[in-house]
């Protein structure tokens, strides 16, 4: 069994950004060795989420428009009482879902026709990492 643990790390720009990421988890792939198992890929950001789905601007453009239709980012909540002014973007991580687990094939990521990794950041700005584990033979 052979396991190896990368993280990425980045800057995003905007306090909501979408980042994707594939390259950079298929370059650990291929740095661990492993040819088949699974690769884990988490964002270390509880404001956070790491999805799987197509790269095209619309569909992310209608992501944010769901999300901030279903709990809109300048509401009033709880959370937002200690001073933060991102508990919207806590909420809109667990909507989404928080870290992905991938398929590991012949070494490289097994990826759908039109799948690729994406870093959704909720509250950004400021330094970033995103945890890649790859465990497989």
């Amino acid at each position: 069994m052979k396991t190896k643990t990368a993280y990425l790390s980045f800057n995003t720009n905007k306090k909501i950004e979408i980042i994707r990421i594939t390259d950079q988890v298929s370059r650990v792939i291929s740095d661990s060795g492993v040819k088949d198992g699974l690769v884990l890929v988490n964002p270390m950001h509880i404001t956070a989420a790491v999805i799987v789905n197509d790269n095209e601007s619309g569909l992310h453009d209608d992501y944010l428009k769901v999300l901030e239709k279903l709990v809109p980012y300048q509401s009033d909540y709880r959370h937002n009482d200690t001073g933060e002014d991102n508990a919207a973007a806590h909420i809109w991580r667990q909507l989404l879902g928080h870290q992905v687990v991938m398929p590991i094939t012949n070494g490289k990521l097994d990826l759908g026709p039109w799948e690729q990794i994406f870093y959704f950041e909720f509250d950004g700005q400021r330094q970033k990492r995103v945890l890649v584990k790859v465990i497989g033979e």
